[in-house]
Formats: C-alpha cells, sequence, structure tokens
C-alpha cells in the first residue's frame, strides 16, 4: 500500500530505492537526503503531538515505533525502540552482465505491495562493477537502457504496488520530432515503459516537453533545476545588484523559453543568439558544427553574458556561442546545462577555450556522473538530489509538486536574502 498522508511515517516503509549500476551513484545521493527529510517531518511531528497530548517525547518516539512493528508484517530491523528509526530505502539486488552483452537483474529481497523508483543514469560512461564486484564494464545509452528494462521487469514480476522510473536524463529525448523517414524513438520508449507497467517516470529538464504527450497512461514529472543553478550563480556574481551590467542570452531559438525565465526571474534583460544551420551535417565533435551563420539579438558590450541550455553532448555549438559573444564585447561569459554530457573530447576543447578566455564558468548538475569534470577549475558542480527526493517524498505520500516545478517564489526569496557579496542563505525546500 502507497503512503498516504495518514500514513506519512509508517507509510515511508512501503518505499524504495532500487539503484541499477549506472544510476547508483545519484540514488545514494538521494537516499540520504530521503533519510533526512523523513527525520526532519518526523520530529516536526513529535513536538507538536507531545505539546498536544503532554507526552515525554521519549514515551511517544516509544509508541510510534510500536505502531510501526504492530502494523508491518514482520518486526522492523532496528531493535533499538527508544529511538527514531530511519528507513532503510535501499532495495538489494544482483546485476548480471553476460559475455554476450545480455542484461539479468535479481531482486534479493522482498518488495512485494510496495512503491519501488528505479534509478538510472544512462549517460554514465565510467567502469561500472558488475558480477558481484568481480568485473568492470563501460556501457552505453544502449546497455544503460536494456539493464534498466530489465530491472523493470524484474520489478514487475517481485509484485510492485507501483513503478517510478528516475532518470535525469530522458534516454532518446532528442529524437522526438519527425523530419523525414524516421521514428520518433522518445515516444516508442514510452510505449515501452507502460507496457511493462511503470506508473510515472521522474526526469530533469527534458528536451522537449512534445515527450510528455506521447504517454496515455504514466505521468511524466519533469522537475527543473532553475534554483540549484542560481544558487551557484549568486556565488559568483552579484545578482541582487540592480545596476549590474548583466544580460541573459538564449543560445538559440529553443532556448528562448528557458532563459526567459532566468531573465524574468532575475529581472535583467534577455538577448538572444540567432542561429542558421545545415542539418544535412551531423557533428562528430566540438570542433564540428552545423552552424553556418550566427547573429545576436540585443546587447551584451561590457556585460557578463549568462547562457542557459538543458543538455551539453559535444560542446561545439555553445562553445561557439561563447567565443561569439566575447567578439560581440561581453565581459564574462556563464553558461550553466542541466545535463552535462560532455562526451568524446568536450572536456579537452573546453579546457582550451577556457585558456583563451572564451568563458568563464560552466554550471552543471550532479544528474550527470561526472569524475573529470569535477577537477576543472572552469566547472561548477551544484546538487539535485536534494530536489529528487523531495519530489519522491511527495509522490509516494500523494502531496502536490507545484512548489518544486514552479520556483519563482523560492528563487525571489533567495535573491532577497543575498547579501552585497553574493552570499546567501539556502532554502532548505530546494536543497
Amino acid at each position: 500500500m502507497r503512503g498516504g498522508a495518514g500514513m506519512i511515517y509508517s507509510g515511508s516503509a512501503n518505499l524504495a530505492i532500487l539503484a541499477c549500476p549506472g544510476g547508483e551513484h545519484f540514488a545514494d545521493a538521494v537516499i540520504q537526503h530521503l533519510k533526512h527529510i523523513y527525520v526532519e517531518k518526523l520530529n516536526r511531528k513529535i513536538d507538536k503531538l507531545t505539546k498536544r497530548y503532554n507526552l515525554q517525547r521519549e514515551h511517544l518516539i516509544r509508541d510510534i515505533n510500536f505502531y510501526n512493528d504492530l502494523i508491518s508484517s514482520g518486526l522492523y530491523e532496528n531493535n533499538d525502540i527508544e529511538k527514531i528509526r530511519i528507513p532503510r530505502f535501499k532495495v538489494n539486488a544482483r546485476f548480471t552482465y553476460f559475455m554476450n552483452g545480455e542484461f539479468k537483474t535479481e531482486i534479493l529481497e522482498c518488495i512485494r505491495g510496495k512503491n519501488v523508483f528505479i534509478f538510472q543514469d544512462v549517460e554514465n560512461h565510467y567502469p561500472l562493477s558488475v558480477n558481484e564486484g568481480k568485473n568492470q564494464h563501460v556501457f552505453s545509452v544502449n546497455d544503460h537502457l536494456m539493464s534498466m528494462m530489465v530491472t523493470i521487469d524484474a520489478v514487475r514480476y517481485a509484485g510492485a504496488a507501483h513503478i517510478t522510473l528516475v532518470v535525469p536524463v530522458y534516454p532518446y529525448s532528442r529524437q522526438h520530432k519527425k523530419k523525414g523517414r524516421e521514428g520518433l524513438t522518445a515516444s516508442m520508449l514510452g510505449h515501452f515503459y507502460e507496457t511493462l507497467g511503470v506508473d510515472q517516470i521522474i526526469t530533469l529538464d527534458i528536451h522537449s516537453r512534445e515527450i510528455e504527450n506521447s504517454f496515455h497512461s504514466a505521468r511524466i514529472e519533469n522537475l527543473h533545476a532553475s534554483y540549484q543553478i542560481i544558487r551557484e550563480l549568486t556565488k559568483i556574481e552579484n545578482l541582487a545588484d540592480p545596476n549590474a551590467e548583466f544580460v541573459i542570452v538564449a543560445p538559440d531559438s529553443g532556448a528562448v523559453d528557458r532563459n526567459k525565465f532566468y531573465s524574468s526571474g532575475l529581472k535583467k534583460p534577455l538577448a538572444m543568439i540567432y542561429k542558421e544551420r545545415d542539418y544535412s551535417v551531423v557533428t562528430q565533435n566540438a570542433k564540428q558544427t552545423n552552424i553556418v551563420n550566427i547573429n545576436l539579438l540585443g546587447d551584451v558590450n561590457g556585460k557578463t553574458a549568462f547562457l542557459a541550455d538543458d543538455m551539453l553532448g559535444t560542446g561545439g555549438t555553445l562553445l561557439k556561442a561563447m567565443e561569439f559573444l566575447k567578439s560581440k564585447g561581453a565581459k564574462k561569459v556563464i553558461a550553466a546545462v542541466s545535463l552535462p554530457f560532455f562526451t568524446g573530447d568536450a572536456i579537452q576543447l573546453f579546457d582550451e577555450a577556457y585558456k583563451k578566455g572564451h568563458f568563464y564558468r560552466i554550471i552543471g548538475t550532479n544528474a550527470v556522473y561526472h569524475e573529470e569534470l569535477l577537477k576543472k577549475e572552469w566547472y561548477i558542480s551544484t546538487d539535485v538530489s536534494g530536489l529528487f527526493a523531495q519530489a519522491i517524498s511527495r509522490l509516494h505520500h500523494n502531496q502536490s509538486l507545484s512548489g518544486l516545478l514552479d520556483n519563482r517564489d523560492i528563487i525571489e526569496r533567495m535573491l532577497h536574502a543575498s547579501d552585497p557579496n553574493g552570499q546567501h542563505k539556502t532554502d532548505n525546500k530546494q536543497n
């Protein structure tokens, strides 16, 4: 049974996290936030109940533990009845990778009747342990996708009550529009998920809202990293200064709405880069590009230019845009990407562009696992695991996501809290 509003604490025992090999790093970070959320909510509830019923805190905790033991099918793993018990959340599983490329997922504990959240990072291209740590492999997007499909099937057959996919990067999201004799792969995958019994999907800054229209029964919750990005931006720029020479730049027409959000939220002017492309050219690395002409609508001369986009692959388009803005007199160029893939030799080419002064900083999220990027002076990583934890907690307890999906009020409060040096007080609602 899913935890309802009246079962918010005992119901947390029915929340289960199952991490595919690629998504384990992010899942572990989210679980830490979930534990914090659980304890924080329970402490607040206990404080209110002790005052209302004139009870001692220790006695109330003992009673809550007794109630949880009473309604559960077996006794709780933690025998300490005097302390708040934190659910484990993470499900034990065995992932086997066969030499012919097949995957198998075995769930090593009972998940019958639970609300299972399956984590996968399809853009994790670092060596991962499989076969109980005996082997390490680097998996492609398609490998990760098949691993996730096999895991969904295992969860379904294990009797889960509800299945949610947590995929910060929605696979094949760029294949959402027909331009000729080609398939709608993003939509096709959505149908696969529904056939396998997926109830909902949580993702981050999905490439196109059109993908949401391809689902018949499953729901898709599209989270945004704007708060986390602005939080990092306030540490390097004084956004609270109304006289600051700061301009938001949409890197192309497809990113206008995203950058309009930053422009209205930060109360800064909006400019746009207009590009003409030759779509017959398929880029292989960041040095290649299909852009044949580029123009600027707006003024960046002597100003700090900030660009925001949903994803960065080879990075060629962003590199050219940032170099172009510097040529137009931008004092400083800062970019933000929700999904920093940095495929191919992108990191090396960004190193070269940074040395040439084409940009100042790149802000990206930890929704895509990276090790090399974190060592770079020009890269800033912002943590969105707390955002996902809040979404999971609210969905599990049938609560509204409105405050997470429309975060303009939180951003405004954060900007008001900024001091003249650009420091700010953190709002823990989207920590």
